[in-house]
C-alpha cells in the first residue's frame, strides 16, 4: 500500500511540473488575442509571414499579423495586422518583412515616420517594402563582388 501513495504522490507532482511548464511557455509566446486596432499593408511578396506573426517596432513587438489574403484586383499580398491600443502609428510609418535568421520565422518590421498625423484604426500603411530572401541577397553581393565599381549605376539585378 505504501508504494500506490508514493507512486502517486509522484504522478502529482510530474503533472503539475508539466503544467507550470505549459504556463510557462504560453506566457512567454504571448500566445492569445492581442487587444489593438486593425491595420492594413500591401506587398509585393511576404515570403512565408504566417498569421501569428510578430509585429515589431525597434525589435519590441506591437502587434500580431491576424490575416494574410490575395488581393484579387493586384495580386498583392494583403496583411492584416492588429496593434496594441499604447502604439499610435505615423501615417509615414513603412511596413517590411524581415526573417528572424537563416531558419527563423517571419515578422513584420516598422519604421515609423515623422508625420503628425495617425493611422486610425482600420487604416492603412502605405509605404511597405517586399520580403527579400536570402537567395537575393546573395545574388546582389555577388553582382557587387564581380562587377567593377564604375558599371554599378548602370545596370543591376532588379527587384520587383
Amino acid at each position: 500500500m505504501q508504494r500506490h501513495v508514493i507512486e502517486s504522490v509522484m504522478g502529482a507532482v510530474v503533472i503539475l511540473v508539466a503544467a507550470g511548464f505549459t504556463y510557462i511557455a504560453l506566457d512567454t509566446a504571448r500566445v492569445g488575442t492581442r487587444a489593438g486596432y486593425p491595420v492594413t499593408a500591401e506587398f509585393f511578396r511576404i515570403g512565408g509571414l504566417t498569421v501569428g506573426s510578430d509585429v515589431r517596432l525597434s525589435g519590441i513587438k506591437v502587434g500580431t499579423v491576424s490575416e494574410t489574403r490575395l488581393d484579387p484586383d493586384t495580386f498583392d499580398a494583403v496583411v492584416v495586422m492588429i496593434i496594441d491600443h499604447g502604439v499610435s502609428l505615423p501615417e509615414d510609418t513603412v511596413a517590411g518583412i524581415e526573417s528572424q535568421g537563416i531558419l527563423g520565422g517571419k515578422y513584420v518590421r516598422l519604421q515609423p515616420g515623422s508625420a503628425e498625423a495617425r493611422i486610425a484604426a482600420g487604416g492603412r500603411i502605405e509605404n511597405t517594402q517586399p520580403f527579400r530572401s536570402l537567395e537575393d541577397q546573395v545574388g546582389e553581393i555577388i553582382f557587387l563582388a564581380t562587377t567593377p565599381a564604375g558599371d554599378r549605376g548602370n545596370a543591376g539585378p532588379s527587384s520587383p
